[in-house]
């Protein structure tokens, strides 16, 4: 969801570091396709004009700030114990209008320092008490001690 939006960010700070004191420096970026949106907002130097379509295909998608997602991890030692208790959570997941949840699928890291990960990634609209929700639907699932279930409100990154 962010990677237009931390690719302008890099690539402009790169760009600003270009030259020294009063020479001006010049900026090359190779890319593979010119007509990519972001690529166009640099070379034109248009913030406010990027910002603006990022924000519209947001509101278009329900995404931050015009909704909120959350993303669960469920971890553990044993990969069978992370499987079941992810299964359990998928089946007990809420459902509504203004309510998407994703999952459980692996995560891109699905081994981390010894642990199985599975996640979930949920998506509501802005009115949808989203901690509320999390908190009634993992408190009707049991889960062994031995598995962690962690919880990012509009987690800034994925993986």
């Amino acid at each position: 969801m962010r990677a237009a939006e931390r690719s302008y960010q890099l690539m402009t700070q790169v760009a600003g570091r270009a030259g020294r004191g009063d020479r001006p420096g010049t900026v090359l970026l190779q890319t593979a396709d010119p007509s990519n949106r972001v690529i166009k907002a640099i070379a034109a130097g248009d913030r406010d004009a990027f910002n603006e379509v990022e924000l519209s295909q947001r509101m278009t998608h329900g995404m931050p700030p015009h909704g909120r997602l959350a993303a669960l991890i469920i971890s553990g030692k044993k990969e069978n114990e992370v499987d079941e208790a992810a299964w359990r959570i998928g089946r007990a997941a809420p459902r509504g209008d203004g309510i998407v949840v994703l999952g459980p699928a692996p995560a891109p890291l699905s081994l981390l320092r010894g642990r199985y990960r599975r996640r979930f990634l949920i998506r509501t609209d802005k009115q949808v008490r989203l901690q509320a929700m999390i908190h009634d639907w993992l408190s009707k699932v049991k889960t062994p001690g031995s598995v962690r279930v962690q919880i990012d409100i509009d987690p800034y990154s994925f993986m």
